[in-house]
């Protein structure tokens, strides 16, 4: 955390905007994880709703995937080993001469065998739909942040416009461009983050 500087702007409300613009921006570096988010969750008041809706999928879709694991490994297993039985029993009755009980065997295993498979079948298609909640909380995710993005930048600019006229102007150019998308051979242009510490850092935050 930089140092504050000692000649911060005048004025009680300026250095609280300051304060609040500086929590907001730490929140979405730390993406959320610390004592900041409660401070950002006040101003976004369902903000907290939607990280719980997305936990809460995230958790429905592993369980859904791990229940379907569950029941195909045994069929699995079931198969595995009856083939391999009858291979064994196949060279056996292939050196012996002994076809019939054989192939008696064989048949009643491929009768069952659509079974298993159907049933595999059925599970590997559930764990495949357990996987829709990517989309779900991959727009819920995307929201939030837009929203923290948004509410940033709203008051990085009150706080541009707050700041004395002289310096608010040689600061605030860049800042209020917005972000570049392509900074490829462009000497002048630092990510949006990036802008937002050295404002605040300037302005003693």
């Amino acid at each position: 955390m930089p140092k504050r500087k000692k000649n911060p702007p005048e004025g009680e409300a300026f250095n609280e905007l300051g304060h609040l613009v500086r929590q907001l921006h730490e929140t979405l570096r730390e993406l959320g994880c610390d004592q900041a988010m409660q401070s950002v969750v006040g101003e976004l008041p369902d903000t907290q709703d939607r990280l719980n809706y997305v936990a809460q999928l995230t958790e429905q879709a592993a369980q859904r995937s791990l229940n379907a694991v569950e029941i195909a490994l045994p069929l699995q297993e079931k198969v595995e080993s009856e083939a391999l039985r009858l291979l064994e029993e196949y060279r056996t009755a292939k050196a012996n001469g002994s076809w019939q009980q054989v192939a008696d065997k064989m048949q009643a295993f491929i009768e069952v065998l659509p079974n298993h498979t159907r049933a595999t079948s059925e599970q590997l298609n559930e764990i495949m739909m357990a996987q829709d909640f990517q989309d779900l909380t991959g727009q819920v995710i995307k929201k939030v942040t837009l929203m923290a993005q948004n509410l940033e930048h709203q008051l990085v600019n009150i706080l541009l416009i707050s700041k004395p006229e002289e310096t608010a102007r040689k600061e605030g150019d860049s800042l209020l461009n917005g972000p570049v998308v392509k900074k490829e051979g462009r000497k002048d242009v630092v990510s949006s983050q990036s802008e937002v510490d050295d404002l605040l850092n300037d302005l003693g935050f």
